[in-house]
This record gives structure tokens, C-alpha cells and sequence, in this order.
């Protein structure tokens, strides 16, 4: 093979048992475990599940002395399925302070959604050293960037690992909100495990830069998102918007997978905003169904998107 020569893959297809996601009650239960990955079992915003599932989880990155990764794992009664969920940003943060895991929450965003290690303009200070002037990034840093030990993804795929080690030959999905959500499909697509993500900023571009799996069908990731979200949507990017006045470089837009899109701006007349960003907002959503022969929007692939929205 010559230099930057893609080699011509044999794909085998093989079935895996995955969530039903054109079942509202389904993509609600999981919806919640999402809510629940930001919580301890003893705080009253915890979500209670189906009798499905057993009361106790694993909680994975709640130690008194954890600052990052963290969430739960939920195992069904019949130890049938097991769902790894992946808590997303601390939204403290958009309050002004944030909790033990905000600083790295904050890293491994603007290592993942941004185009160049999160420098915006030149007063930005950059999380990696791949900018190497005159507006070019070193590609082959950036993809080395997202593999160190310590970051959220290295340490998801050591996880999902020791999950698959202790329940060998049960059904492992994968979840999560926003940067979660983010972090759940890029190890669906790295283990073809089912991954179901809510509001997650588009994670094509570091899916492709993690050189991941990349199949004829990616069908076992799905997204689910809303049009008033601007993180999903791209829409939070530019020196003046309220993700870059945070200190957040949110400038990718494409997802894998297909998408779960409700269009809450022209069917609900919302308008676009941070506040819209909520997990909650999401559950509200599945509450209901969203027409009346229609429980849930179809999936669809996002076929004709630009990956940055920058």
C-alpha cells in the first residue's frame, strides 16, 4: 500500500440485540438512565425505572476524590441487558461554577467538537499543541491528542471492557447526554455495541479521527435531538456565542448513525438556546407522543451535512 492508501475492508454483518428505537417507552427508560448518570441514587432528581431493571446499579466515577469520567450501569433483572450510562458536561459550569468534574468536562469537549484544539481566535488558549500556524492543524497530533490514558474515551473503552469481562454473554448498550451521548456512540462504533445518544454535539469528526469502525451500515448508533438545541444543531460556535463566551469550542455538526429529530422550532414554535440543552427538556419530549400515528420521528441518516458547523 502507498502512503494515505485506505485499504479495502470485508465487512461480515451479524445480529446484536439493540433497544426498539421506534418504542417511546423504550427511549424514555433510557432517557432517564441519562438523567440519572448526573446523579447519586440518594438525590431526589434520581429517576426510578420498570420493574424491568434492579434497583441498585454500579456507579462508576463517583469516589469522594473523582474529578472526570462518571455515571451508572444498569442491569436488567434477568441480567439480560446491561446499559452503560455515560454522565455529560456539568451543567453548572453555564451557571458560573460547576461541580468536581466541570475542568475536565471542559477539556475533553473542546478536544472532541472542536476543529483545532479549541482555538477559536488567537487569544484562546489551545488544549493540545497541534496548531502549527497560519491557520493549519497537524492531523496526525490531533488524532494522537484523542487517544492519551487519561481522557474520557480511553478511559469509556478500559470500562466498557471490564463490563464485558463480568457479564460475557449478556446484551452491553451504551447511552448517554451531550458530551456523554458524544462519548456512547464513539464506543458503539469502536465495539459495535447498540448506542443510544440524547443531545449530543455532532461526533463524526472525531469518530474519523479516532479512525473508528466505519461499516456500510451504523445503524446499531442512534441520536436523538431537538432543532431548538444549538449544541446537536452546530449552531453554538462563533467568538460571540454563549458556548465560546464559556470557553467552549463547539464547531462540529455532523452525526454517525441515524438521527431521531424533533422539530420542536417549527412544529412547537421554540426558539433556539443553551436552556433548551436539558436532559429534562428531552423527557418532556417523550412523554408524549409526537403525532398521533406517529410515537417517535423516524430515524434517519444525516446524509447531506457538513461536518463543522464553524
Amino acid at each position: 500500500m502507498y502512503k494515505d492508501e485506505c485499504e479495502t475492508l470485508d465487512w461480515e454483518e451479524g445480529e446484536v440485540i439493540g433497544p426498539d428505537i421506534e418504542s417511546r417507552e423504550t427511549l424514555l427508560e433510557l432517557a432517564k438512565m441519562t438523567n440519572n448518570a448526573y446523579e447519586e441514587r440518594d438525590n431526589p432528581a434520581w429517576y426510578s425505572l420498570g420493574d424491568d431493571w434492579k434497583n441498585e446499579t454500579m456507579p462508576f466515577g463517583w469516589e469522594p476524590d473523582a474529578d472526570g469520567f462518571r455515571g451508572h450501569i444498569f442491569v436488567s433483572e434477568d441480567n439480560s441487558t446491561v446499559v452503560i450510562s455515560i454522565k455529560g458536561g456539568d451543567p453548572g459550569y453555564w451557571g458560573g461554577g460547576g461541580g468536581p468534574t466541570a475542568a475536565k468536562d471542559k477539556l475533553n469537549s473542546n478536544l472532541l467538537f472542536s476543529c483545532c484544539c479549541a482555538r477559536v481566535d488567537w487569544t484562546w488558549t489551545t488544549v493540545c499543541d497541534c496548531y502549527s500556524g497560519y491557520g493549519k492543524c497537524d492531523q496526525t497530533c490531533l488524532e494522537g491528542s484523542l487517544l492519551e490514558q487519561s481522557l474520557y474515551y480511553s478511559i469509556g473503552t478500559n470500562l466498557y471492557n471490564n463490563v464485558t469481562y463480568l457479564y460475557p454473554n449478556t446484551n452491553i448498550w451504551v447511552t448517554g447526554h451531550s458530551l456523554g451521548g458524544a462519548l456512547a456512540a464513539l464506543l458503539g462504533l469502536t465495539f459495535g455495541a447498540p448506542a443510544v445518544s440524547f443531545e449530543s454535539p455532532g461526533e463524526r469528526l472525531p469518530a474519523q479521527r479516532l479512525h473508528l469502525p466505519s461499516p456500510p451500515s451504523t445503524q446499531h448508533v442512534t441520536h436523538l435531538y431537538h432543532t431548538a438545541d444549538p449544541f446537536p444543531m452546530g449552531e453554538c460556535n462563533g467568538i460571540l456565542s454563549p458556548c465560546a463566551l464559556a470557553g467552549f469550542a463547539f464547531e462540529t455538526r455532523c452525526h454517525t448513525g441515524k438521527t431521531i429529530l424533533y422539530d420542536t422550532v417549527s412544529k412547537l414554535g421554540w426558539g433556539s438556546s443553551v436552556r433548551k440543552h436539558s436532559i429534562g427538556v428531552v423527557i418532556d419530549l417523550l412523554g408524549r407522543d409526537w403525532e398521533e400515528d406517529l410515537p417517535v420521528p423516524k430515524a434517519e441518516p444525516e446524509d447531506d451535512c457538513t461536518v463543522t458547523g464553524k
